[in-house]
């Protein structure tokens, strides 16, 4: 995985019907040139996050469509960790190369916790993924974050579970199969 990369970055061409019943937010997936990774298969694997009923789609007043390189309302960008700490002024020696981030309409995922995972979370990659996306893609969408709501629950997917689970059991998801919303008490 390199630390850093071009710093400039290649949109997928890919796009997708509308996922969800709720007002559509449109978005665009890029990868940062040299990282390794193919815009249109990270695109895709964005688009399948998104379309999940486990995440935001669930609730009525979401719904998301990727935009392929049309007009969009966000983006979804893997950058290396280096970019990373650049595009979301992380400062703090310990998430210096470490941390995702949203900010200005841009939701910024670190190459590294996209390969790698996080030690904190107990899991697959491909479910750190989407960890990720739903945690980031929530602050898009005005979520703020959340905290463990009981030793050996769900740990709500707007915990900065990267930080650890404080008893709380690794997930990804913002609802569980049933539909319910995965919450803990509001972090000030």
């Amino acid at each position: 995985m390199p630390p850093s990369g071009a710093g400039t970055f290649t949109a997928a061409k890919v796009s997708a019907g509308k996922r969800g019943n709720g007002p559509v937010r449109r978005y665009r997936v890029e990868v940062e040139d040299g990282s390794g990774l193919d815009a249109d298969q990270v695109a895709r694997e964005v688009d399948t996050v998104l379309a999940d009923r486990r995440g935001w789609i669930r609730d009525d007043r979401y719904g998301f469509q990727l935009a392929g390189q049309g007009t969009a309302d966000f983006t979804v960008r893997i950058a290396t960790p280096q970019t990373t700490n650049r595009l979301c002024d992380i400062t703090t020696p310990e998430l210096v190369g470490e941390t995702n981030c949203s900010t200005n309409h841009t939701v910024v995922v670190n190459l590294k916790r996209w390969q790698q995972g996080s030690p904190q979370f107990d899991g697959p990659v491909s479910e750190y993924r989407a960890l990720i996306i739903n945690h980031e893609v929530g602050h898009e969408i005005g979520r703020g974050h959340e905290t463990c709501p009981a030793p050996g629950k769900p740990a709500p997917a707007m915990m900065q579970q990267l930080k650890g689970l404080a008893g709380c059991e690794a997930n990804a998801w913002p609802h569980d199969r049933k539909g319910r919303y995965l919450s803990g008490p509001a972090v000030p």
